[in-house]
Order: C-alpha cells, then structure tokens, then sequence
C-alpha cells in the first residue's frame, strides 16, 4: 500500500506540476456558476433545475471525463517517453503497483474535483430555489428536490410476444409469406398486438393495475403522483384532450375521481396530486382512465403511466448520483491507462478518444442493428435483405452495444433533474459493472501490457 500511495502521490505532483489540477477546477467553478447566468430558465422549477442540475453536471462530467483521459493517457505514457519511467521500474516496487497507484491517484483526483464541484451545484441550487415565487417552491421542494420512487404496471412483453407468435401462425396457414418478407410481417404483427394494450377508443377505458411493492408499509397517509404521458394520431383545435381518472376501488379502499375532464397535451409527461390511501391491503392501485374524445388515444406500454411516491431526501440522492458519475471517471481512467500501457501518448489519446466517440454514438449502433443492416434495405435496387458484411458486423454491433450499455444504462442526471431516487442498489450495481468489470477488465488487459513492454525500447526511440 505504502508504494501504491507513492505512486498515487507523484501523480497528483505532476497534476499540480502542469497546472491541471488548478485549470480543472477553474473551468469547473466556471461551469457552475456561469452556465445559471448564460442560460435564463422560465421561471419554473423544473426549467430551474434543468439549468442548475442538467447543464452544469452534464458539463462538470465532460470536463472530468476529458481531463480525465487526457492525464490517465500522458502520465504514463510521458514518463515512459521522457525516460522517468525507467528510474521508477528499477526500483523494488512491481509494475501493476505503478499502474494500479497511477490509476488510484487519478481517482483521488477526480474524487477532489467532483466533491469541489457537486458541493458547488449543491450550494447553489439551495441559494437560488429561495429566489423561486413560494408556489414554485413548493413544487420543488415536492416534485423536483427529493428523491421519489416509481411503480409501474406488469410487464406485458411475454404476453405480446406469445400472442404475436399465435397470430403469425395463424396467418402463415392462410397466406404465404417469403422469407425476405418475414421480418417485416413479424413486426407488424408485433405492434398490432402490442397497440391492443396501448389504445383507448372514444367512449371506453384504460385500467392499469399497479404493485406498490415494500413501499406500502411507508406509504400510508402519503400523497402519490400520478406521471401520464399519451399520443394522439388527431389533432384537437384547442391542442389538447379531455382525460377523466379514476383512482381506487370504491368497494375496497378510497375511491377518488376528476369531476371534470382534465385538459392534457399530447406527447408530452403530465403529472399531478392524487389523494393518499386510495391502494387496497395488498399495496394494488387501481388507476382508470376514461376517454371522452371523440379520437382514440395511445398510452405507450413504456411511459405511459407511471406512479411516483417518495422515498427520501435530495441530499443523499445527489450524493449517490455524484457516486454514478465517479464510477464513470474510474473507468475512463483505466482506459486511458490501458491504451498508454502499450501505444505512446498522442496515439493513446486517440485511441481513447475514439473509444469514447463510439460509445456515445451508440443510438446509431442500436439503430443498425434493430434494422438489421448497416446500409439498410433498398429494394428497388435489389436490396431486399441483409448483405455478406451484415452478417458479420451486426453481431458485433450488438456485443458492442451490450458491453456500452453495462456503463450507460444508468442515469444520474436525469434521475436528479426529475427527482426520482437513485437508490443503494443502484450505485453498488454501477460500482460492480462500471469499476469492477469494465475496469477490471481494461485493468488486467493494462497490466499485462505494461508488464510485457520493453522500457528501454521506448527510451532508444525518443
């Protein structure tokens, strides 16, 4: 350990050597309080914390995760350049002890800078919500700056897809089907079930049986939220539709319901108060929707309904959404240092800055591979399938996209900018795919790199 520190040590030197440590945390400080000033929110809670939470920790994780690659890239790889690494290798301390302390003392780094800055946004975000009208405020303090569980509806997908299976059959004893034609039928078969789940026609209704889980023990006497988002094929001349609810059974638990319909946009989220108690025993609302238009409305099975409900406060919420954050900057670090262990600083760089660029174009990537091709199908010039290079590229789109999404899949400044809890699970889930697997992984991959490099090669070429 005591060499691991020593390690660590002479890397945060060289931070403060070429003034990075200090630049950072300027460009940071900047971030967070320029950014509030540059960008004028409308006055609301929710486009105040979309300026002091979604841009400035969008912007504080840029700057890190930049700096970050750009340290863990040139501290290794410079001192191999400029020969320091060879005083370092020969004395008593194994090279996965250099990396590992160099990866440590970038952490450390990072760790100082992220605190610096989220207690920045934090401060902040406390001083300017008491400038907010009293009513914003309150919407704040209830909806924006807390940390709020969600329940949703069963999951249907099982269903869907065993009802499309029978309906496919069904028709492929009717009707024949080619097999370039196939994948298209399959997936109109597919929304046709799935749309059964999501329409509501005029004059009918929608139920949504909802599990509240473990959360009912501390839920009683609790206001809920109910978050609804719905589309629309027809436009109204007013841009919106009436919305009738219904919340409980009024058999078995409170009942509440809208004496008048709601006025509700589509194709954007609404949320609003409904009263406490309205679940049965067993933690089961019952939420209806009852359509008075006169066109039929979608609520889509992902979003469309969704019961928020609160789990806790906004400072331990944010402290576990900077956690997220610093597992990212862990594994960008152990990247750079892996592509320095074995390629020379400005070829590092790049290769680290590519691997970066793919992963966040990886929309395009899960665009090509729910299409099935890369070029895509064109036929009216005989392009009726997949090609020779689809074969082979969109499997290894789809391994890629799995390995990004073990990083990506979490969320903290959404989570954050919404109110909704990011739970222990959450981070320690984060820690073991983000830092222990991907890093884990990057990191043996380094050290054996580093292990099997010749020094004095590097030496003779510089």
């Amino acid at each position: 350990m005591q060499r691991l520190l020593a390690i660590a040590w002479l890397t945060w030197k060289a931070a403060f050597r070429f003034r990075l440590f200090i630049v950072i945390a300027v460009l940071l400080l900047a971030s967070v309080v320029g950014l509030p000033i540059l960008i004028k929110d409308d006055g609301t809670a929710r486009g105040f914390t979309q300026i002091l939470l979604t841009y400035t920790l969008s912007t504080i994780t840029a700057l890190l995760g930049l700096s970050t690659l750009w340290l863990a890239c040139g501290t290794l790889a410079r001192d191999i350049e400029e020969c320091q690494m060879q005083v370092v290798a020969v004395k008593p301390i194994a090279r996965w002890q250099i990396w590992l302390g160099k990866w440590l003392g970038i952490l450390s780094l990072n760790a100082a800078l992220l605190a610096i800055s989220g207690a920045s946004v934090f401060a902040l975000l406390q001083w300017r919500a008491t400038k907010l009208p009293e009513a914003e405020q309150r919407i704040l303090r209830n909806e924006v700056l807390v940390a709020r569980g969600s329940a949703k509806e069963p999951d249907f997908s099982a269903e869907i897809t065993r009802e499309a299976a029978n309906r496919l059959r069904e028709r492929l004893k009717t009707a024949a089907v080619t097999v370039a034609d196939m994948p298209e039928v399959q997936r109109q078969i597919l929304e046709q079930v799935k749309a059964g789940y999501q329409i509501v026609p005029p004059g009918t209704y929608r139920p949504w049986q909802i599990e509240l889980g473990f959360a009912k023990h501390f839920l009683r006497d609790q206001p809920l939220f109910l978050r609804v988002k719905f589309n629309s094929a027809d436009k109204s001349p007013s841009g919106t539709f009436g919305a009738l609810w219904h919340v409980g059974v009024s058999e078995s638990t409170r009942f509440w319901r809208t004496e008048a319909p709601m006025s509700l946009a589509p194709d954007t989220f609404h949320e609003f108060q409904i009263p406490p108690n309205l679940f049965d025993e067993n933690g089961r609302l019952t939420v209806v929707f009852v359509n008075p238009n006169n066109t039929v409305l979608l609520f889509p099975l992902e979003d469309g309904m969704e019961v928020l409900y609160r789990e806790g406060g906004f400072g331990l919420n944010f402290a576990r959404g900077l956690g997220i954050i610093f597992c990212w900057m862990a594994l960008l670090a152990a990247l750079g240092l892996a592509a320095a262990s074995f390629l020379s600083f400005p070829v590092a760089a790049f290769a680290s800055l590519a691997v970066l660029a793919m992963t966040l174009s990886s929309g395009t990537l899960a665009n090509a591979v729910s299409e099935g091709s890369v070029f895509g199908f064109d036929p009216e010039h005989g392009s009726s399938g997949p090609s020779g290079a689809d074969l082979v590229i969109i499997p290894a789109f789809r391994v890629i996209l799995k390995v990004i999404n073990l990083a990506k899949n979490f969320s903290p400044i959404d989570s954050l900018s919404t109110g909704r809890s990011i739970t222990w699970s959450e981070l320690g889930l984060a820690v073991g795919q983000i830092v222990l697997l991907l890093g884990g992984i990057l990191g043996v991959f380094g050290v054996w790199s580093f292990t099997r490099r010749e020094l004095a090669t590097a030496q003779n070429q510089s």
